[in-house]
């Protein structure tokens, strides 16, 4: 459990480095984003896609 705490910590650490260096993590394509007047509507599709198999990785690889 220790582990796994320690590497989702260095995870989480790493995506805030990316961020703060400008890579755009959060607007990849396949996320929808409708506009319509003052209603705005944003649904992360490709990103949960990609944060999803990220994690599953990270999982198989843990159990091994």
């Amino acid at each position: 459990m220790g582990k796994f705490l320690v590497l989702l910590g260095l995870a989480i650490a790493g995506v805030g480095l990316l961020v703060m260096a400008g890579i755009p993590f959060g607007r990849l394509p396949g996320d929808i984003l409708v506009r319509r007047g003052n209603f705005t509507f944003y649904f992360p599709l490709g990103t949960s896609i990609l944060v999803s198999i990220l994690l599953t990785m990270l999982v198989m690889w843990l159990r091994r």
